[in-house]
């Protein structure tokens, strides 16, 4: 059976026409496979994981192909120097791309720049849109096998728990330590461990600071690198002039939402990561200016996620486990942004209207499968 087609695949057959193609994205989010599926049958997949493709990338004695495409090559101290010198002495028609489970991005800092020689693609769990889901069963299997193609199409709950510990244990025993200086592991796992807990709350790193018994300087530093490795992202709140907002403390998520065990704040998850691969998507695709936030004020009104471009909210979205009257900080964002596209999602509920302010109230299926 070939490998199923994923969502940034036209768009990377397109780019790859003009520059080289970086494709970052978490560790098994599909990346490998979504290379093999563009490769087709052409020789130029290398791994510089596996010894024999790093030797040849060594030796410079790649394959005779109008297609190369490297895996985890940020990996190679020289990478950026190697990369350019390919770019800037390729064939005509040869394309090149590069995959990573890290932030290609950050790493590509220092040394030859290779700006303007590359498009760079985040690839994402799969959603409920990418799958094209329809019922609450469905997207119920979906939050409980999570996004990752492995789990997910294998179907089953237990081995989804099993895939999941065993991924954040490879996470930081292989990948963290193959492009960072940590020593600490045994905290770090720690670490990992206490996160899911804390999912949809204000991350207080003072707090994660006594529970591990480290500086704060030190679990500031964690929580960079567990980013860059695309394991948690943060979401930073929305202050707009006058609402009285908060504007330093962080949410996180965690790209695998089955590691956290509250349902209610699972499914939060899941729809953070909905709507940050849409956002992805629009800033890698489009060159849009959108970011995802949330809004909290001194009051305690909250808005679980807020859409910003160009410093003003499109699309305000609040989550709610089940059927309940609509949230009083929604209205109260909505009232103040009245233009905004304004839902309230549930993930077991049934009632879909629209309130007198305009606010959709609907099952979460509504809104996620219109999402990339």
């Amino acid at each position: 059976m070939p490998p199923r087609a994923r969502y940034l695949e036209p768009q990377v057959r397109q780019d790859l026409r003009r520059k080289m193609v970086f494709v970052a994205g978490a560790r098994q989010v599909g990346k490998t496979t979504l290379a093999r599926r563009l490769l087709g049958r052409k020789p130029g997949y290398l791994n510089w994981d596996v010894a024999a493709d790093r030797e040849a990338i060594l030796r410079g004695e790649l394959p005779p192909s109008d297609f190369w495409a490297f895996d985890e090559i940020h990996k190679y101290r020289l990478w950026r120097g190697f990369l350019k010198g390919l770019y800037d002495a390729r064939r005509p028609r040869q394309r090149i791309l590069v995959t990573g489970s890290a932030r290609l991005d950050f790493y590509r800092h220092g040394g030859d720049s290779l700006q303007g020689r590359y498009h760079l693609l985040r690839l994402h769990p799969l959603s409920a849109g990418e799958l094209g889901l329809r019922t609450p069963a469905e997207l119920a299997d979906l939050l409980t096998l999570g996004g990752f193609p492995e789990p997910f199409f294998g179907g089953r709950e237990r081995e989804a728990r099993r895939w999941s510990r065993e991924y954040r244990n490879l996470l930081v025993r292989e990948e963290l330590t193959s492009l960072e200086r940590v020593t600490d592991l045994g905290r770090i796992e720690l670490l990992m461990v206490r996160l899911p807990e804390l999912v949809g709350s204000p991350l207080s790193l003072n707090a994660l600071r006594e529970d591990l018994q480290v500086s704060h300087a030190t679990v500031a530093n964690w929580m960079d690198i567990l980013e860059r490795l695309y394991a948690v992202f943060r979401v930073a709140p929305f202050g707009a002039p006058r609402l009285r907002a908060v504007r330093k403390e962080q949410k996180h998520y965690h790209l695998d939402w089955s590691l956290v065990p509250g349902a209610p704040q699972r499914f939060e998850n899941l729809v953070a990561v909905h709507l940050l691969k849409w956002v992805h998507f629009q800033q890698d695709t489009e060159g849009r200016d959108v970011e995802l936030r949330y809004f909290r004020d001194v009051d305690g009104r909250e808005v679980d996620f807020v859409v910003v471009e160009g410093r003003r909210p499109t699309h305000l979205v609040e989550c709610k486990w089940a059927d309940a009257p609509v949230d009083r900080g929604l209205r109260y964002l909505k009232l103040r942004f009245p233009d905004c596209e304004t839902w309230q999602l549930s993930a077991v509920g049934t009632k879909d209207f629209v309130s007198p302010e305009g606010i959709r109230v609907a099952p979460a299926l509504a809104l996620l499968r219109r999402l990339a």
